[in-house]
């Protein structure tokens, strides 16, 4: 997670590596339970993701990766206006989150929530190097600056996808951000983001509540929070009005660069696979709007909390194959309906139309007709006394 106001960073809690011969089908038997959690394989039914492109915002997906193999296009290094030759190294972050996006399953191995769809790795953190490369927040005066985050949405927007994924956040909001996200939202983009790990921290616990991150906190992001294997909020995930879905975010197997799997931890992870669910309705119904994805992903969870939402949860657990279901119910939505010449509500006369503001016209030149007569008079008497003196 991106943690520091203006720090690019992220982070990931990595245990248990698989390695050795069996590892293929040693992830797919310990991955059984994070598909199960959000109805991956009936989802499958429907929708694999063909035909769709989610972009990772985070550090450098590795296109070696098996499971990522011919999936993978990578963008510029984000950190600079100046888009340069320069490398930068890849790191465990994105690539763990692009397999659990659209891995592919190739050879037994770990299978993403839309193993079809395409990756846009899209850097912007580089963690092969300390997170001590602060950003200035814009001051909200004169014309926005860029970030490497406004900028790698921006990139990823007109470059054609349909789900930006954002295993990261900050705790300030930033102008140059919020513009980007309401341009990818204006151009029929999905926006899904982490809320971050903020929950279990002490200023948390005195407040009863987390630090907002952005670009969860963003209008129009979905914002994730992270769930255990029974479905329970996770002590760490964050916990604030910015959560709207959870998912697994613990004991999560991933992919690291090169080949092997490791198990992750956090919302990054939990955000990584609603990007999968949210891929998997853009590519059977592509022109659902964003907030009609993000209609379809809250109002179809499973283990929704008591009352239907809290700031831990959300509206409860993503459940993919429910939310194509509910996004085939709301391709026919409109925002308004026509009304036809004529119609009216009741059964009585139509009401006349209004009369035009302002006063009565007649009324208006009898007014004036009386001041002319007045002024008239006055103009003469006036002129009456002036002689008589004058003849004195």
């Amino acid at each position: 997670m991106l943690r520091a106001a203006g720090a690019l960073g992220a982070a990931l809690a990595l245990a248990g590596l698989l390695a050795g011969p069996a590892a293929g089908q040693d992830v797919r038997d310990r991955q059984r339970w994070v598909l199960d959690a959000i109805n991956a394989e009936q989802a499958w039914k429907t929708s694999r993701g063909a035909g769709v492109t989610v972009a990772v915002i985070d550090s450098i997906v590795d296109v070696r990766t098996p499971v990522l193999k011919d999936k993978v296009t990578v963008a510029p290094d984000m950190r600079s206006s100046i888009f340069d030759d320069e490398t930068i190294s890849s790191g465990p972050h994105g690539t763990a989150m692009a397999s659990l996006i659209a891995g592919s399953g190739r050879d037994g191995g770990l299978i993403g929530v839309a193993p079809e769809a395409r990756i846009l790795s899209v850097p912007v953190i580089d963690e092969g190097e300390p997170e001590d490369n602060l950003i200035a927040p814009d001051d909200g005066l004169g014309l926005p600056a860029e970030s490497p985050l406004s900028r790698a949405v921006r990139y990823a927007t007109d470059h054609g996808v349909q789900v930006i994924s954002m295993s990261l956040g900050e705790y300030a909001a930033q102008r140059a951000d919020r513009e980007a996200v309401a341009y990818a939202l204006a151009r029929g983009v999905v926006l899904v983001a982490a809320v971050g790990n903020d929950g279990d921290t002490q200023a948390a616990q005195k407040r009863g509540t987390s630090f907002w991150s952005f670009p969860a906190g963003y209008a129009g992001v979905i914002g994730v929070g992270a769930v255990d294997r029974r479905g329970r909020p996770a002590a760490f995930s964050s916990d604030n009005l910015s959560v709207l879905v959870g998912a697994p975010g613990v004991g999560v197997p991933a992919a690291v660069p090169g080949g092997g799997y490791v198990e992750v931890e956090g919302s990054s992870a939990a955000t990584a696979l609603v990007a999968g669910v949210a891929a998997l309705i853009k590519a059977r119904y592509p022109s659902l709007t964003p907030d009609l994805v993000s209609r379809a992903v809250s109002s179809s969870t499973k283990g929704g909390p008591r009352g239907g939402y809290d700031d831990k949860a959300g509206f409860g657990v993503v459940d993919a194959a429910a939310a194509l279901a509910r996004a085939g119910e709301l391709v026919g939505y409109r925002g308004s309906v026509a009304v036809r010449k004529g119609l009216h509500f009741g059964g009585g006369t139509t009401a006349p139309a209004p009369t035009p503001p302002g006063a009565d016209p007649v009324r208006l030149w009898v007014y004036g007709a009386g001041i002319l007569l007045g002024l008239v008079g006055f103009g003469g008497a006036v002129v009456v006394l002036t002689r008589r003196a004058e003849r004195q």
